[in-house]
């Protein structure tokens, strides 16, 4: 039998205070409790490390029942193996913008299949100049002027693809998978 592949769980909309609350140490314990192995969570935006028998759906949907059986309000979740998310960044259409400004360049993901349309379809919105592009399973946005500014929204993306995006951008991105290359630590 080979062994469970390294995972990735991106939890959309959760914070570490405030509305939608859900600290680092109790998702870790929340993901034990699954019997996930080896966990570790990434920068406290909700990145979470793992391994784990299963498909990516069932782990994302046992998580989302988790999270919502213990914080009370749902939280979207894609799950990516670690493999495919270093494909991703290998893959980045965006070189100059990963190279100078990765913390306007975004990547994103959602459970549905992104369609190969999926770029044009968003373009009409991409008022301040937005780059956008899909490779594979990725949604690539240069939000080059700046995220405030645009009118590529998480709403418009969400409508536009039928299931929720989860995005980060390119800096915590790269911070995901150095982190598993890393000597264990949390932050």
């Amino acid at each position: 039998m080979a062994p469970s592949p390294r995972s990735v769980a991106l939890l959309r909309g959760i914070n570490v205070g405030g509305k939608h609350r859900v600290p680092m140490a109790e998702l870790r314990a929340l993901a034990e409790g699954l019997s996930w192995r080896d966990v570790r969570t990434v920068i406290q935006s909700g990145n979470l490390l793992f391994t784990a028998a299963g498909t990516e759906d069932k782990q994302a949907t046992a998580l989302e029942r988790a999270l919502a059986a213990e914080f009370g309000f749902e939280v979207p979740v894609v799950v990516r193996r670690r493999d495919a998310l270093q494909q991703d960044l290998d893959g980045c259409p965006f070189g100059d913008a990963l190279a100078s400004r990765p913390n306007l360049l975004h990547a994103g993901w959602s459970r549905a299949a992104l369609s190969p349309r999926l770029a044009t379809a968003i373009e009409p919105y991409a008022k301040a100049g937005e780059r956008i592009a899909v490779r594979g399973g990725c949604l690539w946005i240069d939000f080059e002027n700046g995220v405030a500014r645009s009118k590529v929204t998480s709403a418009v993306l969400d409508r536009l693809v039928g299931s929720s995006v989860t995005m980060r951008n390119g800096k915590t991105l790269a911070a995901i998978l150095a982190a598993d290359d890393a000597s264990p630590r949390d932050e």
